[in-house]
């Protein structure tokens, strides 16, 4: 398995990105995947880990940064634009269609955590895409207005819209309106934020565990009133006749989003869970991870085929 570095744009936005080749001849073009990240995360993370382990089971594999976040362009450093994170999905297509190494109809989208669903929203409005898969799935802005449990008080979103405010005010008058960051000092606080689920996240993402140097673990304001009205389920009745397979933890707090995307589909669909993980537990721990990569690889070899 090989690891390229490569960029493709996006709307004007260079977009930084990891292509993984398997290191098997292949008789002609491979079937070919594009992997998107969770929020605030990078390539580096566990998108590059399920990029590469579906390479070494014959997919070429992109795994790439969304605009504003990690090695990709754009400003201010830090946003998440719904809008801009679908059509980073839909450039990444775009480029490998370019590419003869890749059967330009067999592409297909794999989404973790926040990607999961920005990848739905992406699948549906483009017919390129011919199979879409999800690993802890969530609509971001669904987490954001109702908590990643589902069960958060309505205060709190509408606290983040004032803050969100005051920030686009501060900014106009030339004044440094901040960001607002995703973790907190110490994993002590982070359980008392969000319990386990909490816990879980700062241990990925603030440790040596799964930490990066570019995985900045923070929004600029203006990110909460972009995802104030999204919803990245609108579109998945669209997906239909292709196939929809996610895949959610048996303890994920978060599997609440992926069950209501599943109730929405019209096409072949499938939720698989997995057993004894949580959310997190999906990004990295083997022991998860190898059945999950064994489910999306008999999806998309029965989807997408094979390189023979």
């Amino acid at each position: 398995m090989a690891r390229t570095s490569v960029t493709f744009d996006s709307a004007g936005i260079e977009i930084a990105a990891h292509l993984y080749t398997p290191d098997t001849p292949a008789p002609g073009p491979r079937p070919a995947l594009v992997v998107g990240h969770p929020g605030t995360a990078v390539k580096e993370q566990t998108s590059g880990t399920y990029a590469q382990r579906m390479a070494e089971r014959g997919f070429l594999a992109l795994a790439f940064d969304a605009a504003y976040q990690g090695a990709s362009g754009g400003l201010p450093r830090g946003l998440e634009d719904p809008a801009q994170r679908v059509e980073d999905f839909k450039a990444a297509v775009s480029y490998l269609t370019t590419r003869e190494d890749v059967d330009a109809e067999r592409i297909g989208l794999l989404g973790i955590c926040a990607s999961g669903g920005y990848s739905l929203t992406a699948t549906g409005a483009d017919h390129r895409v011919r199979a879409v898969a999800t690993v802890s799935g969530v609509d971001v802005a669904r987490q954001f207005r109702y908590g990643a449990d589902g069960a958060q008080d309505p205060a709190v979103f509408q606290a983040l819209l004032d803050a969100a405010a005051h920030a686009r005010t501060a900014a106009a008058r030339g004044e440094d309106a901040g960001v607002m960051p995703v973790f907190p000092a110490t994993a002590e606080q982070a359980g008392a934020l969000g319990g386990e689920h909490g816990v879980e996240g700062f241990d990925y993402y603030c440790t040596s565990r799964g930490e990066h140097e570019r995985s900045a673990k923070y929004f600029v304001w203006q990110s909460v009133d972009k995802l104030a009205s999204f919803d990245a389920f609108l579109a998945v009745p669209l997906i239909g006749p292709r196939p929809i397979l996610q895949i959610i933890g048996e303890r994920a707090v978060t599997a609440w989003m992926a069950i209501q995307a599943h109730q929405r589909a019209t096409g072949p669909k499938e939720l698989h869970r997995i057993p004894g993980a949580s959310h997190v537990d999906l990004y990295d721990k083997k022991q998860h991870i190898d059945p999950a990569i064994d489910k999306l690889t008999d999806f998309f070899t029965t989807h997408l085929g094979t390189t023979s």
